[in-house]
Parts: C-alpha cells; sequence; structure tokens
C-alpha cells in the first residue's frame, strides 16, 4: 500500500474535525475563553480530578471499617465498571454539546429549562464539595507530614489552616490561564502513574511481612455499629464512588479544547479506565503491607496510609511516600477549581446565579473567568467549616460531592434516552450500544444516590450523621426559590447573534 493510499484510509478511518468556534456559535455562545488545551491536556484534568492518590489515600481509613480490605478492592472493581457506563454515555451527550456548562447545557437542550436548572445546581454542588473534600484531604496528609517530620501535633483548627493556604494557592495558580493549568495537568499524569508505581514498588519489595491474598481480598470488618452486612458493604462503596467522580472536568473544559467534540469525549472516557487500572494496583499495594490493622486505624497521625508507610517502610520512606502523595493532591484540587470556575462562569453567562454579571467576568489578558475561580474556593471554604466541630464532617462532605455531582450525571444521560431519535449524536458516539449503556448508568447512579444518603454510622447521633442529604435538600431547597426569581432572565440560547448578547459579552471581558 502507498504512502498516499494509508493516509487516505486513515483520513477516512478518523472522525471529522470540525470548526468548534463555530460550533459553540451554533450552540448559542460567542467564544470568549482561550482555546489552548489539547487532547491529551483535556484528558489530564479529568485524570487529576479523579486522582487515585487524593480520593483513595484519604478515604482508606474509612474504607478500612466500612467493609474492610474485600469491600474496598472488590468494591473498587464493580464501582469501576458501572463509572465507566456513566462515563462512556456521558462522554457521547458531551460529543454533542462541547460546551463549559456540561450537564445543564445537556440538560436545558434535551429536557428543558428546568430540568436544566436543577441539573446545574446539583453539579455546581456536587463540584464545590469537590474542591472542599480534595483540598481538605491534602490539609490531613500534609498534617501527617508535619507530624512525622517535625513532631507536629494536627488540630481540627490547625488543619483548616493548612486547608485555606491551599485554597488560596489553587485560587492563584487558576488566574495565570488555562495554558498553565493545562501544564500541571499534564505533569499531574505522570506525577499520578509514577507515585503510584512507586507506592505499590516500595510496599511490595521494602517490607518483611505482607498480608495474604486472603485477607485482602475476603476479609470483611464492620466498625460502622450496623449489624446488616450488606448494609454495610453498600456505605463502604462510598470510598470508590466518591474516588471515581469530576471527570465532567473534561466537559468543563470543551470550551478551552481543540478539536472538543472529539477530545472532551475522549478525555472522559480514558480518564475512568486509567484510573481504574491505577487505583486498584494502589489498593492492593496499601492493603498487602498493612502490619498491624488496628494501629493503622488509630494512627497517630490522624492518616491511616501514613501509618502503613511507617510501619512497613520506617519514617524516612514513609516521609518521601506522604510528599508524593501530597503533590498528587495539590494536582488534583486545583483541576478541581479549574472545572468548577468554569461551570460557575457558565451558569452566571446563563444567569442562573445570583450576582451572575459578576461571576461570568472573563480576565482580558489571561481569558480567564476570574470571579469564579475566587467564588469557587470561598465556597469550598464555607463548606468546610463544620469540620473544625465534627470529626465526620469530612465524610459528610465527600458524600455531598458524590450525591450532588452524580444526580448530574445520570440527568442528562436519561434525557437523551428519553430524547430517542431526536437527539443528533456528535463525532464521537456509542451507536447501538447507546441504549443499554445508557440504562445502566442511569439505574446505577439512582442506587448510589439513595446509598449516600444514608447514615454512615450508628447510633445515628448529631455527630455521626449523614449531613450530605442535609445539603442536598438545602440547595434543592434554594435552587427552587431562586428559580421563581431568576426564571424570567435564566436561560440557554438558541443561537448566538443577538446583537444585545454580543454587547454584553463584550462587557464582560476586563
Amino acid at each position: 500500500m502507498s504512502r498516499t493510499d494509508w493516509a487516505a484510509r486513515q483520513a477516512h478511518k478518523a472522525p471529522p474535525q470540525q470548526d468548534e468556534e463555530q460550533r459553540l456559535r451554533e450552540l448559542g455562545y460567542q467564544p470568549v475563553l482561550a482555546r489552548r488545551m489539547g487532547g491529551f491536556g483535556n484528558f489530564a484534568i479529568s485524570f487529576s480530578v479523579i486522582s487515585v492518590l487524593s480520593g483513595c489515600m484519604t478515604l482508606y481509613g474509612f474504607g478500612m471499617g466500612s467493609g474492610g480490605p474485600a469491600v474496598m478492592l472488590w468494591g473498587w472493581v464493580g464501582v469501576g465498571l458501572f463509572v465507566l457506563c456513566v462515563g462512556l454515555a456521558l462522554a457521547e451527550v458531551t460529543s454533542a454539546y462541547p460546551t463549559s456548562g456540561a450537564l445543564y447545557y445537556m440538560a436545558d437542550r434535551l429536557g428543558g429549562r428546568r430540568w436544566g436548572w436543577y441539573t446545574g445546581w446539583l453539579n455546581l454542588l456536587g463540584l464545590l464539595g469537590a474542591i472542599a473534600g480534595i483540598d481538605y484531604g491534602a490539609a490531613l496528609f500534609t498534617g501527617a507530614f508535619l507530624n512525622l517530620r517535625f513532631g507536629f501535633v494536627p488540630t481540627p483548627g490547625s488543619t483548616f489552616l493548612i486547608f485555606l493556604c491551599i485554597l488560596l494557592l489553587h485560587a492563584a495558580l487558576n488566574l495565570f490561564g488555562v495554558r498553565l493549568v493545562s501544564v500541571l495537568n499534564s505533569i499531574s499524569v505522570w506525577w499520578h502513574l509514577g507515585g503510584v508505581a512507586v507506592i505499590v514498588g516500595a510496599l511490595a519489595f521494602v517490607p518483611d511481612n505482607h498480608r495474604s491474598a486472603s485477607f485482602v481480598f475476603t476479609e470483611f470488618v464492620n466498625d460502622t455499629g450496623w449489624a446488616n452486612p450488606f448494609y454495610v458493604a453498600a456505605v463502604g462503596l462510598l470510598l470508590a464512588q466518591y474516588t471515581f467522580s469530576g471527570y465532567d472536568a473534561s466537559a468543563h473544559l470543551s470550551e478551552e479544547t481543540s478539536n472538543a467534540s472529539v477530545s472532551a469525549a475522549k478525555g472522559i472516557v480514558r480518564a475512568i479506565w486509567v484510573s481504574w487500572i491505577a487505583g486498584f494496583a494502589l489498593l492492593a499495594g496499601l492493603t498487602f503491607a498493612i502490619q498491624d490493622y488496628a494501629a493503622v486505624q488509630n494512627s497517630a497521625t490522624g492518616v491511616p496510609p501514613a501509618q502503613i508507610f511507617i510501619d512497613a517502610l520506617g519514617s524516612g520512606g514513609a516521609t518521601a511516600l506522604l510528599l508524593v502523595v501530597i503533590v498528587a493532591q495539590l494536582f488534583c484540587g486545583n483541576a478541581e477549581v479549574a472545572a468548577a470556575s468554569r461551570m460557575v462562569f457558565a451558569f452566571s453567562r446563563d444567569n442562573a446565579l445570583p450576582g451572575s454579571a459578576l461571576w461570568r467576568k472573563v480576565s482580558g489578558r489571561t481569558q480567564t473567568p476570574v470571579p469564579a475561580v475566587w467564588l469557587s474556593v470561598v465556597v469550598a471554604g464555607v463548606l468546610a467549616l463544620p469540620s473544625l466541630y465534627s470529626a465526620t464532617a469530612y465524610g459528610a462532605v465527600t458524600a455531598i460531592n458524590v450525591i450532588g455531582i452524580t444526580p448530574a450525571y445520570a440527568i442528562p444521560i436519561y434525557l437523551r434516552l428519553r430524547a430517542g431519535n431526536r437527539f443528533e449524536p456528535g463525532p464521537w458516539n456509542l451507536g447501538r450500544w447507546s441504549k443499554p449503556i445508557g440504562w445502566i448508568a442511569v439505574l446505577w447512579v439512582a442506587l448510589v444516590t439513595v446509598l449516600f444518603c444514608l447514615p454512615q454510622k450508628s447510633p445515628v447521633t448529631i455527630d455521626s450523621m449523614n449531613y450530605a442529604v442535609i445539603a442536598l435538600a438545602v440547595v434543592l431547597v434554594l435552587a427552587s426559590v431562586w428559580w421563581y426569581v431568576a426564571r424570567r432572565s435564566y436561560g440557554t440560547p438558541s443561537a448566538y447573534g443577538n446583537a444585545r448578547e454580543q454587547a454584553e459579552i463584550a462587557e464582560d471581558i476586563v
């Protein structure tokens, strides 16, 4: 076969390229963000937000008491499979509607204004809860590192202060523009993959003693206070489901990604399956290396994986691995601030938030939604305030992330299924697999949304109750009240071209 024939065949096989700026105008928006992110950068932001070195590590202690090794390992496998179905179905809709608004814009177009409204508020709750959960987890690990290295004793107050410093760092990094965010996310991919390899390798070869395969894959531990093992196992799935969230970041960065109709869809799917493999290796490596289960659960560092490192590698090795984890968590939080701020920007662009005229402003120098970045980190800080008073607050914040963002994934998938042939697929689609994969995704999301509204500890007290359901209820009530205030001004445009809209968008570039 000649080189010309080969090139022609490859061109025929490749999905057609389209003018993404023109496509954005067709969807109703004037391009104002810088399209400087490639396909790898788009994948990297979702992979960084999923961050197995953040989710798996920060909730490992929770998993140890909520089902133990068996639920952590097999739960990861099962949850990963279902999340892959959700990601595939969501990627198909993303390909058709590559905008920063992502989930709520899809829901609006496929189901109407009210569907879009509530999807947007749920998505926003989940994204802001994710920033709080990720950065507070990084603060916990930073406290453990300082404890190990300098004898620092973490308290709720000092941990919260570290958390605020991390939020400020992420705000500052996001103000420099999407090119820096993309570069950091690309570094993050290799840091995460290399970090998992180093941690698993060190835990596999350095310690003299390891747990048996029987212990790692079949040991069930229940410290929840609930007697029903099926209930405990269901609650224990939070570790995996929390980690497998945030992959909508690829969709939220669509307006800053080249060939977004294909790249953003691929970014979602690739981020999930790469994280699925890496996370399983990490959880297995940690669990095989546990020396004293009870001592790990009650570690003076406040972070069980840190105790695994200490027992297996000594203080020097543990310090090095903690640094690997902390840097990965910082990458993760930075990527999540980028995704959340784009959601705030897009939702404000359609006049859905109080003060929308401020939050949709874009810097003329960096083409970054500066006010949206600051709003994202401030609200995340407020969400984590209960950690000053309640030891179970971190679990509630992670559950807020899951029950806010996960239903928001399913709504556009459900509406796409309901639309049937009225839905016009983008260049990346599932073909005949669209309906079966879509229904699996919707049913899975319905199940986990119920699960993570349930109490995680018994007896249920003020300290142990699951406040995530209250946060969800508050957001839905506020969204309902605000709907009657903003419903006349809120709406996604049918097509860009209105002279008044052009003028307003131009004014918002400052």
